[in-house]
């Protein structure tokens, strides 16, 4: 018998419209919720499942539901380890979880990406400025959805702030103190990448007031044309925010796959901003969590979900191919 193919996640809302097309194709698939997963060492998963994709959210910590973050390397590494076909394994989850770790990459590609530094106290924080162009941000190493980020114009605020203790150092207590960009034409742009390579990029039109740039709580045109919300978690904020259909240059999709690639990442999206003062391009966040963009056949022209299960079949009769003609 085929194997089902495995959904590890933790939001369920973003993936509805996942779990909507697997159905609508009649595909053999189980969900794997994080919160209340556990497993047996001496278990081996290899019987259960054509493969895993690994869905869960760095972010999770915001939902209280940060101890599944550190259980989830846990389990990645107990089924890498067991020969199980997983999409955005270990070393996908673990460039996911590092803000520090992704620059770190793109300084090892030769790629230009905000200047920051890497601090684990408040203390550090003001000396940490020195040689970075104001304003600054102050962001936690694990974040996601633009979740603890806060910026600082002064000095004296960035030190009245730290001294309050109001700085967000996360889970793993670390932060970086990064310059803020001020983003040309007011957008940044998000790239996806699926089977790593190029899939669509969208332009966020962005209004300076908030770091959440999650594409899929983002519902409406630039016109202002509302989405379907079926991609939106139901509690998304709205704040201004649009979005549109982006073709990049083919530098930038050779930089992306490239990026992809390195950090193992087979399913994602990476955003670049393009800074105002000198109009460099600037790469800033790796996602290792893709949440499609609402709404994909009006916006892009078609239905990244569909695109993404077409995949997950084609990759599950691999697996399931390989092992029929194993037993025969």
């Amino acid at each position: 018998m085929p194997k089902p193919i495995a959904i590890y996640y933790e939001q369920q809302h973003w993936f509805k419209p996942l779990f909507a097309e697997l159905d609508r194709r009649g595909v053999d698939y189980v969900k794997l919720d994080a919160i209340g997963h556990a497993y047996a060492i001496e278990e081996h998963p290899e019987p259960h499942w054509a493969l895993v994709i690994n869905r869960m959210s760095p972010s999770a910590w915001n939902r209280e539901h940060g101890d599944a973050i550190f259980y989830t390397l846990g389990f990645l590494d107990h089924l890498e380890r067991r020969g199980v076909r997983v999409i955005n394994g270990l070393k996908a989850f673990r460039t996911e979880l590092s803000k520090a770790a992704q620059l770190s990459l793109l300084d090892e590609l030769g790629l230009p990406y905000p200047k920051a530094r890497v601090i684990h106290r408040a203390s550090q924080a003001v000396p940490a400025t020195e040689g970075l162009r104001w304003p600054i941000v102050v962001k936690p190493n694990i974040g996601g959805s633009g979740a603890g980020v806060k910026r600082f114009d002064t000095q004296e605020a960035l030190q009245t702030a730290a001294d309050a203790g109001e700085l967000a150092f996360g889970l793993d207590s670390t932060a970086l103190v990064q310059e803020f960009i001020p983003a040309r034409d007011s957008h940044i742009v998000r790239c996806e990448v699926l089977n790593g390579k190029f899939l669509y990029a969208i332009k966020v039109h962005i209004t300076g007031e908030t770091f959440d740039l999650c594409p899929a709580d983002i519902c409406r045109t630039p016109t202002g044309v509302e989405l379907n919300r079926a991609a939106c978690p139901v509690d998304a904020p709205k704040s201004g925010i649009s979005v549109e259909a982006f073709e990049p240059p083919q530098e930038v999709v050779a930089d992306v796959e490239r990026i992809m690639r390195e950090s193992g990442i087979e399913l994602g999206g990476i955003e670049y901003i393009t800074d105002d003062r000198d109009g460099q391009r600037l790469y800033y966040d790796i996602n290792a969590l893709s949440n499609f963009v609402a709404d994909g056949p009006r916006v892009i022209g078609f239905d990244p979900f569909a695109k993404l299960v077409d995949w997950l079949e084609a990759e599950a009769a691999k697996v399931n191919e390989t092992e029929a003609v194993g037993v025969r």
